[in-house]
């Protein structure tokens, strides 16, 4: 067995044990993947990293990022703990920005106040299909006309963003995850105008079987971005994430106007607060 530094850091709450944790293995090269996934299940955590060494030249650092069940091209909320664990390690940008390498590509960080990413671009958008609406209504067991807006925001999870009425229907809902399926779904509602957040957000998914819902998701709150800020939502606006599960999880988001030569488009960052709960080693 081999030593290797490892953190476990909460992410998206300046308070401790209010976020959402991921696991963060160091210097993780030596580790087959069979290791990697072993360590993952054992940890029982949504998500573990591991931090490798770039095969990219223009990237900082390697992630690779495990759930349970396997292993994932992208997710927000390790993502933003990664680059907090190496930046606290350590970690010395190449520039300004901390670049990161995973299964989307290279993924771009801002880290000042707080660690942002810029999200991928989606792998799926547009328009849900009816015969999905109707069973993710009847799974959350709400009516189908209190969806009022869906849209596919799958940027590697395979995310269904769900708009309801306000917020407080979004905490209002019990879901029958058995009825839920394989749907991974994210629920979005507005609090008043004037309240310490723009919206609630929750988000449901299945994992070998057994239902879950996620505490605070980087990932759906940066498909969310893309499709609601500017639109429905703020250019800018703070998300609250896992206050049924009694978290507070608070996502920072924007969206901000992009030029290349005489192209122009948009780039959602998605940031949060970050806080190191566990330091130490582990053996592997």
């Amino acid at each position: 067995m081999t030593a290797f530094e490892f953190r476990q850091v909460d992410v998206f709450s300046s308070e401790p044990l209010k976020g959402n944790p991921v696991a963060v293995v160091h210097g993780a090269d030596g580790l087959s993947d069979e290791q990697m996934a072993a360590f993952a299940r054992w940890t029982n955590l949504s998500e573990t990293t591991f931090l490798l060494e770039p095969t990219d030249p223009a990237a900082d650092y390697r992630l690779r990022i495990f759930t349970v069940s396997g292993e994932l091209p992208f997710a927000g909320h390790p993502t933003i703990g990664s680059a907090h664990a190496w930046l606290e390690a350590g970690g010395k940008p190449r520039g300004d920005r901390l670049v990161q390498e995973c299964g989307v590509g290279l993924v771009e960080l801002r880290h000042q106040d707080r660690i942002a990413f810029g999200a991928p671009e989606l792998i799926r958008g547009g328009s849900v299909e009816e015969e999905s609406l109707v069973a993710i209504a009847k799974g959350l067991r709400i009516e189908r006309e209190a969806i009022l807006d869906a849209q596919w925001c799958d940027n590697g999870p395979g995310w269904i963003g769900v708009m309801l009425a306000d917020a407080e229907a979004v905490l209002a809902v019990v879901p029958d995850h058995g009825v839920l399926g394989d749907h991974k779904v994210g629920l979005v509602g507005r609090y008043p105008e004037g309240s310490e957040c723009a919206v609630e957000v929750r988000a449901f998914f299945p994992a070998d079987g057994v239902a879950f819902e996620d505490p605070v998701t980087g990932s759906l709150n940066a498909a969310l971005g893309q499709w609601l800020a500017g639109r429905q939502l703020p250019e800018s606006y703070v998300a609250s994430q896992g206050t049924v599960l009694k978290r507070r999880g608070r996502v920072h988001v924007a969206s901000e106007e992009v030029s290349t030569g005489s192209t122009t488009g948009r780039t959602v960052w998605v940031g949060g607060d970050t806080l190191t709960t566990i330091r130490g080693t582990v053996e592997i």
